[in-house]
């Protein structure tokens, strides 16, 4: 990649208005000046080989990159031993279907602090995770990258720190930074230039300047409380909780970084993505 790529996370309003199937949305996206979309199995992995391969020959033949969400339930840091083996289970199971559909990273949450200090969270993510990596080269899924997610409700396991150090359990690991959790976690404190520097800066200071520059990314403005953080995503028509886009788009066209960026707007994904690369484009020298 010589440049970072757009796309949205899932069907929008207006792709679900007009086509039925995913193996549609490559073509949708091309059509509409996009270049990556990334498949969700938030509600679980249900990826048939034909639809799979149907759906990858389309990304190849529209110039798509293509990413995939794992199952919300995952949870890298459950106090029950059970629960963390069921994760492992359904991060290879994301595997599976990431190469079904050509996909070379996943998205992964890594789980709540519930009872325990964020400090054993942490310690019981990592040692999860690390499983998890060795059990898919096992299995041969060394070509897909795991990227752990930061998050946006504050008693979840997930701030920038927490991702890096999840990060930084194997070189092919890629943060997925979302700019829209940070934001709502830390109640609107991620939303300037100085904000979104600092988080690169340490994305290249823990991880190096080669997975700074290819990093994954989320990307939303998300309505936030005092007490929890998230509450839920929004469009960029709103004017009240950010973040504001244009600001990390200058930084990131200067900084000649090429990211992939997954808009997650609410309904909206698609024109929203499309607008965060127009205004990236723009700075591009």
């Amino acid at each position: 990649m010589d440049r970072a790529l757009f796309g949205p996370a899932g069907s929008s309003d207006d792709f679900s208005k007009k086509y039925r199937s995913s193996s549609d949305m490559p073509g949708y996206l091309q059509a509409l000046g996009l270049d990556a979309f990334e498949y969700q199995c938030g509600q679980g992995v249900r990826v048939s080989d034909a639809s799979g391969a149907k759906l990858k020959a389309k990304a190849e033949e529209h110039g798509i990159k293509l990413s995939l969400h794992a199952p919300y339930f995952i949870s890298l840091s459950s106090v029950e031993e059970e629960k963390r083996e069921k994760s492992i289970d359904y991060i290879l199971q994301s595997c599976a279907a990431a190469r079904k559909i050509g996909a070379d990273r996943i998205v992964i949450h890594s789980g709540s602090c519930a009872k325990l200090s964020r400090e054993e969270a942490l310690g019981l993510a990592k040692a999860t995770l690390k499983k998890a990596w060795d059990a898919a080269v096992s299995e041969g899924f060394s070509e897909i990258h795991f990227c752990p997610e930061t998050m946006g409700k504050i008693n979840q396991l997930g701030n920038l720190e927490e991702v890096l150090e999840l990060a930084s359990l194997d070189d092919s690991f890629l943060p997925c930074i979302d700019f829209g959790h940070l934001n709502a976690r830390t109640l609107g404190q991620v939303n300037s230039a100085e904000a979104f520097n600092y988080i690169l800066d340490r994305i290249e200071n823990k991880l190096g300047s080669d997975r700074l520059k290819v990093f994954h990314s989320h990307f939303s403005k998300i309505e936030y409380t005092q007490k929890g953080g998230e509450l839920r995503h929004l469009t960029f028509d709103d004017s009240v909780f950010g973040p504001d886009f244009e600001p990390l788009m200058e930084i990131i066209a200067k900084r000649r970084l090429t990211p992939v960026f997954i808009c997650e707007s609410a309904g909206t994904q698609s024109y929203d993505a499309l607008a965060m690369k127009n205004s990236y484009l723009s700075f591009i020298e």
